[in-house]
């Protein structure tokens, strides 16, 4: 089964990408550098991991890396990111083609592929307004009523959840975690619960070290420019308390050792999310060996809150739980334990996997 999986990457990480791979001139060389650095691992399947021969992986929003690869090929320089993703897929005889970037290669992409592939998969778990994604013969992500929605569109859809990252392990291990509770995300409009939860939780770094790794939006860095200050965006500025304990974002191996020196994960997911969770930080905090205080919801299989992960279902609440745990070492180190384990055995990358190739099967 020849399975071509094409990703993308967040501008936010572009920057810290192009500095890892700034003496790399070669396709498989500054891939090798993306994969190292275990962006996005959780979502990428055991076989493009292990470079498999029959297995074919690319970031289809890298210019950088999709020109590279034009140019061994002997693609004319103006090839659009289109035409040399084609050109990737025709080459490597693709059979089954998984693509998590529908937003950009969608419906009307399908249409031209070459006679070669099979069966089309696409991963979204997010709302996708008008967005038409039929001619795919699957779509498959972790929140149930987003996949719900796509059937009411008549179309075929899947559970199918991401995996533990092998890489985690090692991070995991550490005992020394100096920050005793760390947030690492996005912060902007669409972030309003969240907001309240972390202007909440950061008036902790009174007692205690508290650090956010935050992503800020372009409003929001506007907002909080000198320009900014002129301007009517006060409602785009974090508070200051917030402030007072963020630090640049993170990204790949930067973000697994920023978890690795905490101790508590505090998770939360967009507005726009509903009742269901089960975003990336679930993954990363618990594969990385913290414990995980999130928003109350819907969590996928093993997720268990007073198990191996604690709920809060208001600001004052995940306060009150934070508190407690700092307060209780031996059940902070043992919910953290039992997630660590709960992860890397029920989400490995084998399961998944096999799973995708029962997906597959009934594509």
């Amino acid at each position: 089964m020849r399975i071509f999986q094409n990703s993308g990457v967040y501008a936010s990480y572009l920057p810290r990408l192009n500095r890892l791979a700034n003496q790399e001139m070669e396709f498989r060389k500054r891939l090798q550098v993306f994969l190292d650095d275990s962006y996005g691992a959780c979502h990428i399947l055991k076989p493009p991991i292990e470079l498999a021969p029959d297995v074919f992986f690319t970031n289809g929003d890298d210019e950088k890396l999709q020109k590279y690869w034009a140019a061994e090929n002997g693609l004319p320089s103006s090839s659009s990111m289109e035409e040399i993703l084609l050109n990737q897929i025709e080459h490597h005889r693709t059979e089954i083609f998984y693509n998590m970037d529908p937003m950009r290669y969608g419906s009307e992409f399908l249409r031209k592929l070459p006679g070669s592939v099979r069966k089309s998969i696409m991963w979204r778990a997010a709302p996708s307004g008008s967005v038409d994604f039929g001619a795919y013969d699957l779509i498959v992500c972790n929140f149930p009523l987003i996949l719900e929605s796509y059937r009411k569109h008549g179309w075929h859809a899947e559970y199918f959840a991401p995996a533990h990252d092998p890489a985690m392990d090692n991070y995991a291990a550490n005992a020394n975690r100096p920050i005793d509770v760390l947030f690492v995300g996005g912060y902007s409009r669409h972030h309003r619960k969240r907001a309240e939860i972390l202007e909440a939780v950061s008036e902790l770094s009174k007692e205690f070290r508290v650090v956010y790794h935050l992503d800020r939006s372009r409003l929001t860095r506007l907002a909080e420019s000198p320009v900014g200050w002129l301007l009517p965006l006060r409602e785009h500025k974090r508070p200051n308390s917030i402030r007072a304990v963020s630090r640049r974002a993170v990204f790949g191996r930067d973000l697994y050792s920023a978890i690795s020196q905490a101790k508590i994960v505090l998770n939360g997911a967009v507005d726009m999310a509903g009742p269901d969770r089960g975003n990336m930080r679930c993954w990363e905090a618990l594969g990385c060996g913290a414990a995980m205080v999130s928003d109350a919801g819907n969590y996928p299989q093993g997720m268990m809150d007073g198990e191996n992960m604690l709920t809060y279902d208001s600001a004052e609440a995940a306060v009150s739980i934070i508190r407690d745990l700092l307060d209780d070492r031996r059940q902070l180190q043992a919910i953290a334990a039992k997630g660590h384990n709960m992860i890397r055995t029920l989400y490995n990358k084998d399961a998944q996997w096999q799973q995708f190739n029962r997906l597959v099967e009934i594509a």
